[in-house]
């Protein structure tokens, strides 16, 4: 089966073809540099890195822009309030995004250009717009006509006469359905010279204009956050479209980290900082709880859902670990699954992908236990493969031997319970072959085994 995506905007998974044979373009939605990233913002950062990946690995060649919107009116309020120059702000908070993007294992985008350094090309766009007669300057701000759109709307399902843009009816608008291009300066804001007067540009106006310059008039793939629907990407193919360009072919949208039902934002308090969460669990631990869940699905955190992800993940880490410590490294296959491949062709289907995973480790841990080595060799090197599809190959992203202090000694532990768990099995299953030779190769690794009456208990023999 090849790659199928629900396309947004036809609400129909749809067989996924590139514009041009062995390329794919794909334009995400990145930060709004505000304040420092949660895990809400990062989720979209990581499962279209994921797809990015997989496209990668199906043999096309990716160019993937991500976008920083580095002027805003939340920057220029919080910058005022904190007392500090916009810009500075912003760049602030810009390397904050850019850190946990990278310790959550994300590929550097192709370009990530910014709001800023895109004037000319938006300036360009509004000329062409009030050309073709679907925009219009007035009062020193420049609006986009909505009603000159006949299908305005198609994106989020609205009907036209039901839409709010959430801009106020201030202003010089013809009609409230009407969005701003370009505003008007004000005193003390930053601002640049056009036809129409200094300004500075609306935020629907920056993703297209930036969209085109790189990937030009029509690409592959738009994707973004849900809450983005409408009114950013509603309004970006609105004025695309109105331009005269194809613009994205498939629109992608992930779902909300929630807390309590509530999608996680600023504004409602109820965020969770990635450098925070970073002090409980390792990156990898973290970017397998976002990536796990379908991106289309809501992840509801609860402190009790990230450490079941933690041990997921440790049970994956520790297998390949014994493997490579018993038999040496083992190699990244060169195929994977059909299990695997199927799962995340089926839009990308991250559950499913991690179910064979999980299958693949089960089954190599009893290939181990029985000596079997090609088995185990051969399971560990499939681990590797379909995990590095995710950005979770635990021997690239640094694991239990690569790990020291109190990390090291949490590593240890879990891979210590996984054993003895384990052994609680082959016990249950009356198998005392396989229980004694797993309390052995425990104590030969100086680790002492009490058996009572509720459980094993363990203890390091020179603590």
């Amino acid at each position: 089966m090849s790659l199928r995506l629900l396309d947004s905007a036809t609400r129909e998974q749809r067989a996924f073809t590139p514009l041009r044979a062995g390329a794919v373009s794909m334009y995400v939605c990145g930060a709004t540099v505000q304040g420092l990233p949660h895990i809400g913002h990062v989720r979209s950062g990581l499962n279209y890195d994921v797809l990015r990946r997989w496209l990668a690995r199906s043999g096309y060649d990716v160019t993937l822009v991500r976008n920083v919107t580095d002027i805003d009116d939340k920057i220029l309020r919080k910058a005022h309030a904190a007392g500090r120059p916009w810009w500075e702000w912003a760049a602030t908070h810009e390397r904050a995004f850019t850190a946990a993007y990278d310790a959550l294992g994300c590929l550097p985008p192709s370009v990530e250009p910014r709001a800023t350094g895109h004037i000319t090309q938006m300036v360009e766009l509004i000329e062409r717009l009030i050309e073709r007669g679907h925009a219009y300057a007035a009062g020193g701000d420049v609006y986009f006509a909505v009603r000159t759109l006949p299908d305005y709307g198609v994106l989020s399902g609205q009907r036209v006469d039901d839409v709010h843009q959430g801009e106020g009816d201030g202003g010089a608008k013809r009609d409230a359905l009407d969005f701003t291009l370009w505003k008007a300066a004000k005193p003390g804001e930053p601002s640049w010279p056009t036809p129409w007067g200094n300004g500075r540009p609306g935020w629907h106006l920056e993703c297209s204009a930036m969209a085109t310059a790189y990937l030009g008039p029509e690409f592959d793939i738009h994707g973004g956050g849900l809450d983005l629907v409408f009114p950013h990407h509603e309004n970006e193919r609105a004025q695309s479209h109105a331009a005269g360009d194809g613009f994205a072919r498939f629109w992608l949208h992930n779902a909300w980290v929630t807390m309590g039902g509530e999608k996680m934002s600023k504004s409602l308090g109820n965020t969770l900082a990635i450098e925070n969460l970073l002090e409980r669990v390792r990156p990898a631990e973290l970017r397998y709880y976002l990536v796990g869940p379908h991106y289309r699905s809501a992840i509801e955190y609860s402190d009790a859902a990230l450490d079941e992800a933690v041990a997921a993940y440790r049970r994956i880490e520790s297998f390949v670990h014994r493997v490579r410590e018993r038999h040496g490294l083992p190699e990244v296959a060169a195929e994977l699954p059909g299990a695997f491949t199927a799962a995340l062709d089926d839009d990308l289907g991250t559950p499913l992908a991690l179910g064979t995973v999980h299958t693949l480790v089960r089954e190599g841990n009893t290939a181990l236990d029985a000596g079997d080595v090609t088995g185990a060799l051969r399971a560990a090197s499939a681990v590797r493969a379909t995990t590095e599809v995710l950005g979770l190959d635990p021997l690239a992203v640094g694991g239990v031997a690569e790990e020291s202090g109190d990390a090291a000694r949490q590593a240890l532990g879990t891979l210590v319970e996984t054993m003895l768990e384990r052994r609680r099995a082959a016990r249950a299953e009356r198998d005392f072959a396989t229980a004694d030779r797993l309390r052995d190769e425990l104590l030969a690794a100086g680790i002492a085994v009490e058996d009572g009456a509720v459980g094993s208990t363990w203890t390091l023999k020179d603590a």
